[in-house]
C-alpha cells in the first residue's frame, strides 16, 4: 500500500501558484504518527483543502473576467478551491470510518479544471516527496574527488 496521507501534507495544485497545506478534522479518531489520517471523502474547500494562492485557471470565472478586463493578459485571482468528487484511488486495503485510507498518489480534480495532488505525505522526518527522490542530507552523498 502507498504511504498514508495525514493533516500537515504539502499539497499542490495545477493551477494554483502556491503550495497548501492538508488539514484532517480528527474526527474519525484515526490517528498516524500522532497526526489525524486523512480519508478520500476529506475535500471540504478551505478546510479540508486551503487555498492555493492565486488561480490561473481560465475556467474559474474570477480570471476569466478579470483576464477579459485586462485586455487578454492572464489575471490570476484568489483560489477557493471548488473539488468535484473524492480523491482518486483510495487505498484498497485499509477503511477508515467507512472511508478508503488517503494514500501517496491519489488527485482531486477541481471543478476550474485543475487536480489537486499531496506532494509530501505529512509524516515523520523521514518521509519522501512523489517523485520519489531523497529528501534528507544523508540521501545525497558527496561527489566523488
Amino acid at each position: 500500500m502507498p504511504p498514508q496521507i495525514t493533516s500537515t501534507a504539502s499539497l499542490l495544485c495545477s493551477f494554483g501558484v502556491a503550495p497548501s497545506t492538508m488539514n484532517v478534522l480528527p474526527v474519525r479518531r484515526v490517528m498516524v504518527e500522532g497526526k489525524p489520517a486523512a480519508t478520500i471523502e476529506d475535500t471540504i474547500p478551505i478546510a479540508n483543502i486551503p487555498p492555493f494562492g492565486m488561480c490561473t485557471s481560465l475556467s474559474n470565472p474570477e480570471v476569466a473576467s478579470a483576464t477579459a478586463a485586462a485586455l487578454g493578459v492572464l489575471t490570476p485571482m484568489p483560489c477557493v478551491p471548488v473539488p468535484v468528487g473524492p480523491w482518486k484511488p483510495g487505498s484498497t486495503t485499509t477503511m477508515i470510518g467507512g472511508s478508503p485510507a488517503l494514500t501517496e498518489g491519489a488527485i482531486c480534480n477541481c471543478a476550474w479544471g485543475g487536480h489537486h495532488q499531496c506532494d509530501v505525505r505529512g509524516l515523520g522526518a523521514d518521509h519522501r516527496q512523489l517523485s520519489g527522490g531523497p529528501d534528507t542530507a544523508a540521501d545525497h552523498p558527496a561527489p566523488p574527488g
